[in-house]
């Protein structure tokens, strides 16, 4: 989780964070703006990044204009300034990483993300999470000092506990701008997400969004979460949510699936790593005991998945081509070091042996003749017999 740094249109040092998926491989690069006056170290932005990282994406996020660890003055931001960084934050991605390909954006980021799409080619897609139909939605915030602020120029506003300085310019600027027109220029992907019940955010700005883009566009309801997705579950579920509904409109950037299997780690990860198998992706890890995150299978469990898959495929087969009743065939394997002296039909006699169970279940109204021939066509596996046969292993350093 590298932090960055990138220098905006105005000379200021914007800082964020890189999520980046086990391995530092991505198949897409994203951009995630945070709520209004949120930072991007809120809990939602870390949660929402950290999962969407964990299904392959690179995701940069960011703090606007005079919030969080950025440089400048929040008086001197609007939505427009907000716009820019977003525009600046695509620019240093495209250099370092990629070109950004999703924008997600949360409340009045969802808004801004809206608005800048346009700017960006590379975006194929756009999400939203509780984004108002309008940027001039902020100015319900601030109560009756808005009229202050309009006779007065400036005024400080008490923002979540916290005093921010708004000034004029910035409630004409949220005026100014109309997204009913961009929605129906998108031409990208959209996802809107909003809860039923958000009471910051109402969702008829949803409802105003869906409408005025045109298709692909799809709707997620949020369910009971609330406007700034406290519960980590509620955020985790809104990334799974939106890497899903993604990769139907992404290019993936990753390289062309391996014949057999590609593994790759990052050595600051510990032990957690990115697998391909074909064109099929997976993390792999160690348990927390083993000083692993425990957000993978590890090693072993692959192994022992790879033996029992083959199985259950195996016996199957057999019986789909013996036309046997066979509901369902289940097979649980264990893996343990064993004494060699304590193995009588290993050649190996001292030292340790690795060992492997299968516990086959054979569900189905069969004879125990059926069960025991079946339990022998197990031994057929092409794994099982991988194992068992003598396997060479060779080596190669590549530059």
């Amino acid at each position: 989780m590298p932090a960055i740094e990138f220098q905006s249109r105005n000379g200021l040092t914007l800082k964020g964070t890189i999520e980046l998926p086990p391995g530092g491989i991505w198949r897409a690069t994203a951009i995630f703006a945070h709520c209004f006056t949120c930072g991007s170290q809120v809990r939602a932005a870390r949660t929402i990044t950290s999962a969407l990282a964990g299904t392959g994406f690179a995701v940069l996020r960011f703090d606007f204009t005079g919030l969080g660890e950025s440089e400048g003055e929040f008086a001197d931001t609007n939505f427009s300034s907000n716009l820019d960084d977003l525009e600046d934050a695509a620019a240093w991605l495209t250099e370092h990483y990629a070109a950004p390909q999703l924008l997600l954006g949360h409340s009045l980021g969802g808004s801004a993300a809206l608005a800048v799409a346009e700017r960006l080619d590379s975006v194929r897609a756009v999400a939203t999470i509780g984004a108002p139909a309008s940027p001039d939605h902020i100015l319900k915030q601030f109560g009756t000092d808005l009229e202050r602020i309009e006779e007065s120029g400036s005024a400080e506003v008490d923002l979540a506990g916290r005093p921010f300085r708004i000034r004029k310019d910035f409630i004409d600027d949220a005026r100014s701008h109309d997204l009913t027109e961009r929605l129906h220029k998108l031409r990208r992907a959209l996802l809107v997400m909003h809860a039923p019940h958000d009471r910051t955010v109402g969702i008829d700005n949803a409802e105003q969004i869906y409408t005025a883009a045109l298709h692909p566009k799809s709707f997620i309801s949020l369910d009971d979460a609330d406007h700034l997705l406290s519960r980590r579950s509620d955020a985790q579920y809104a990334a799974q949510v939106v890497s899903a509904w993604a990769a139907r409109f992404l290019e993936p950037e990753t390289a062309p699936a391996p014949e057999g299997a590609r593994v790759t780690g990052r050595t600051e990860d510990g032990f957690l790593c990115r697998v391909q198998a074909g064109p099929h992706e997976m993390v792999a890890d160690e348990p927390k005991n083993n000083g692993g995150t425990n957000r993978g299978p590890d090693p072993y469990g692959l192994l022992a998945s790879s033996l029992g898959a083959c199985t259950v495929m195996t016996i199957n087969m057999y019986a789909r081509h013996k036309e046997l009743p066979v509901e369902r065939v289940t097979c649980e394997v264990t893996h343990r070091k064993v004494h060699a002296e304590d193995c009588e039909e290993c050649e190996t006699k001292s030292g340790k042996v690795d060992e492997l169970v299968r516990h086959i279940t054979i569900e189905g109204d069969l004879t125990d003749e059926q069960r025991q021939r079946m339990l022998q066509i197990a031994g057929r596996c092409p794994v099982h017999q991988t194992l068992k046969n003598e396997i060479r292993m060779h080596d190669e350093l590549v530059e």
